[in-house]
């Protein structure tokens, strides 16, 4: 008997009482026991109040700043211009890059591009002064933007080790209004990271320490499309 078996079957002892509403089983995979599985309802109010695509827009800045990330705004075309500016202020030489990204968007920037490598190590990772991304949604009510591992967004780590991140969202076309929109937009099945503004943490005295878990600053770019 394997570890799978024996944790599942203690499972199945646990549940042995308690009865059965007649709510049908979730259907699965070939051989899996949906015995216990049961309809989740859905009847939860998908987002908050009714918001035009600008006032949603507007919320999202808000809730991002926050949390104390930094918002910008732009058109697509000043984005290299924005994006070399941010980058000058850091005093960012190596910046690391997703194999996917637009080359347009580094395209005014002058410094040295890092691109995305498996082999790359944390020690590696550490020497990069920031990181430009894409993503794949943002969430205004939340303040929230997710990454999934996309093109522009490459490897989990990339966006976890340097002390400096510059996200570019566009807008509208990127933004929904609340985490259950979003979650119909995203496969669950990738490897996605929820970033509600800069990493931080707070000890026992709610003093507030920045960078413990990923970037000490988030810049997080609203590109207008069209």
């Amino acid at each position: 008997m394997s570890s799978r078996d024996l944790v599942l079957g203690r499972v199945r002892r646990a549940l042995a009482d308690v009865p059965r509403d007649g709510t049908p089983p979730v259907p699965g995979p070939p051989g899996r026991d949906t015995r216990y599985e049961q309809v989740v309802g859905r009847d939860y109010l998908r987002e908050h109040g009714t918001r035009s695509v600008a006032e949603t827009v507007d919320l999202l800045a808000e809730n991002l700043a926050g949390y104390r990330a930094v918002v910008h705004r732009t058109t697509e075309g000043e984005l290299p211009y924005v994006v070399k500016r941010l980058l000058a202020e850091r005093g960012s030489r190596r910046v690391l890059v997703p194999p996917g990204l637009p080359p347009a968007w580094m395209s005014a920037a002058d410094c040295v591009r890092v691109h995305d490598r498996a082999a790359s190590t944390p020690r590696e990772l550490d020497e990069v002064e920031s990181v430009v991304t894409g993503c794949a949604v943002a969430v205004a009510e939340t303040g929230t933007i997710v990454l999934d591992g996309g093109p522009d967004q490459g490897r989990r780590r990339i966006t976890l080790v340097p002390d400096h991140h510059i996200c570019v969202v566009r807008v509208p076309g990127q933004v929904v209004a609340s985490v259950p929109r979003a979650l119909e937009r995203l496969d669950p099945a990738r490897p996605m990271t929820w970033i509600s503004g800069p990493s931080a943490t707070s000890d026992i005295e709610l003093d507030r320490v920045e960078g413990v878990h990923g970037p000490r600053t988030l810049e997080v770019v609203l590109v207008g499309e069209g």
